[in-house]
Formats: structure tokens, sequence, C-alpha cells
């Protein structure tokens, strides 16, 4: 096992010092101390929505990379970015990683609007069909389909209160509203998190550097190769389960990974023997 010394190793490397300082202002911008209007504003102009949203705007690809849900979710991305990252400018300069960055982020963002169009194409052709033929057994099988129990407070109550009295137009009224709040809130819904961009740094560096040791939770040694296969097969697993309420892009990961492994697959293509 050989060990990597770079020459000029710096731990705070240029781009990383002001990507982390970048992350951290738009963060506190966007969660004040005081909760105020403007960060909902902030996450609609920003964060990445949907192509079929009306709040879908093209600089949004960029500017999701720099908005955080919350102080875990920054925190353990800049970790991760300081951690993977730093390593990966030293070895191949600022330019050079600055472009592999926004490359595994853009493409981390394409891989997620893809399977976002499909399912929000899916979603609105439930809804429409809901539309056309609007009675109790339609509804129970849309709240049945999108899971509607999961996102909303007593939304199970007001389906069993439409289903023990079909003729209750109070219910059938409350059942409409509730259906067209999930359509906007699922359209409005906005992705945020340079995670998809991170995770290409993890693939990079678990493909340069597959035999460092990487302590898992500070405390298990684990070579950086079998670190990034199971780390991926865990966002894979997660992916095609497509459970509902986990809030996490895992396409966005594994297009991050992708973009991020093929990157560094040619840039490395003259130099398959080195690894550390």
């Amino acid at each position: 096992m050989r060990e990597f010394r770079p020459g000029n190793f710096q731990i705070l490397p240029p781009v990383i010092k002001n990507l982390l300082i970048i992350n951290a202002l738009v963060f506190l911008a966007h969660h004040p101390f005081a909760p105020t209007a403007s960060s909902q504003t902030m996450e609609n102009l920003f964060a990445l929505h949907t192509w079929q949203s009306p709040l879908f705007k093209p600089w949004q690809f960029v500017t999701h990379l720099f908005m955080h849900g919350s102080w875990a979710h920054i925190l353990s991305n800049m970790f991760a970015l300081w951690m993977f990252g730093s390593v990966l400018e030293n070895v191949w300069g600022a330019k050079r990683f600055l472009i592999f960055y926004f490359v595994c982020g853009l493409g981390a963002a394409f891989c997620h609007m893809l399977v976002l169009y499909f399912e929000t194409n899916s979603l609105l052709n439930n809804y429409y069909a809901l539309s056309e033929h609007f009675n109790v057994s339609s509804f129970t099988n849309f709240y049945s389909k999108e899971n509607i129990g999961n996102y909303y407070d007593g939304a199970s109550e007001l389906l069993h209160q439409w289903q023990q009295n079909p003729s209750d137009m109070s219910a059938a009224q409350q059942s409409m509203m509730l259906a067209n709040r999930f359509i906007t809130d699922r359209l409005n819904e906005g992705t945020l998190g340079a995670s998809g961009a991170i995770f290409g740094c993890l693939v990079a560096f678990g493909y340069l550097f597959p035999n460092t040791l990487i302590y898992f939770y500070f405390f298990l040694p684990l070579k950086a190769k079998w670190f990034v296969l199971i780390y991926a097969g865990f966002e894979l697993v997660m992916a095609l389960q497509n459970s509902a309420g986990d809030n996490v892009a895992h396409v966005a990961h594994l297009g991050g990974a992708l973009f991020g492994f093929l990157l560094v697959l040619f840039w490395n293509k003259n130099n398959r023997r080195t690894f550390y």
C-alpha cells in the first residue's frame, strides 16, 4: 500500500475554500435565525424544479448546488466536500477540479430531472383521470397510488369519512381540495443540495485512491474502493425502491457518481497503474 504525498499540499485549497464560503453564505440567507417570507421566495427562485413546474428556471441547474435544507444537510455535505474534494484539487489543480465539480453537479441534476419528468407525467395523468371521474373510488385509488397519507396529517381520516358516507358532499369537496393541493405541492417541490457533485468527488477519490483507508463513522477503517461500492449500492437500492417520503434524490447521487467516474476515467486514461 502506497501513501499519497503531493507537493505543496493545502488543507484548504482555494476552490474548496470558496465553495465552503459561498454555500455557508447562501445557507444563512436561506435559513435566517428568524423565519421570513424571503426564505420560500429564495427556494422558489433558486432550488431545482421539475420541467413541468411553473417555478422552473434554467439557472436552477447551477443555483440549487449552493442551497441546503438543514444544518445537518449542509454540514455533512461540506465536510465530505472538504474531505474528498481537497485531495482532488491538490492533485488536479483549481481549474480542473472546478470543471469536475460542476460537470458532476450538472450531470446529477440532469439525471434527476429526467426521472422527475417521467414521475411527474405519471402523477399528472393520474390526476387528470381522477378529475374526469371524481368519486370516492377514484379518489381512493389516487390516494393509494400517490401515498398521500404520508404527506398530510388528517388525510387518512378524511378518506375514511368519505368512504363511510359516499354521499357526504363536504368530504368530497375537501378531498378534491386535498388532491389539488397535493398536485401543486409536488409540482412546486424544489430539489437542493450539492450531494450529486460531492458524490462525484467521492467516486473520483475511490478510483484514484482505492486503497486509502476511510474511517467509517470515524472508527471503522474501510478502503476507499469498498466504501464507494457499498455506498453506491445503497443508493441504487434506495433509488429502485423509490419509497415515498424518503425526500432524498438518490438518482441525483448516482448521476453525479456516473459523470464523475466517466470524467476521471477519461482524464486518467493514460495512467491506469498508479493507484494509492
